[in-house]
């Protein structure tokens, strides 16, 4: 007999957003998911406090930023933001960023 969880267990976002983007994308995309995980080390805890990945499209990146000065101080980071998170991805699945104000 299967077990079914229980309403009150925890379930970690990244594994639900794996879910969802398996659903809904091929699967080499579902590697994208990865990006939640792995965002705070490979942008770096002031990046994470103040930028958050919030969607795909295709292989550009969209990036929730709480300012205007962020988002321009990411703007000119964001060579270094594709590079650091496809260098912790293993692959070069991220070719671009768009980052966009909004609350993080």
């Amino acid at each position: 007999m299967v077990k079914k969880k229980q309403k009150n267990d925890v379930v970690h976002i990244g594994d639900i957003i794996a879910g969802v983007l398996k659903t809904y994308r091929h699967d080499g995309d579902g590697e994208l998911s990865q990006v939640w995980n792995l965002w705070d080390d490979a942008v770096g805890d002031t990046v994470a406090k103040n930028a958050r990945p919030e969607a795909f499209k295709g292989r550009l990146l969209l990036v929730r930023v709480n300012s205007s000065p962020w988002m321009h101080h990411l703007l000119f980071l964001k060579k270094d933001i594709i590079k650091k998170v496809n260098t912790a991805l293993g692959k070069d699945l991220v070719q671009d960023i768009k980052f966009k104000i909004g609350p993080v």
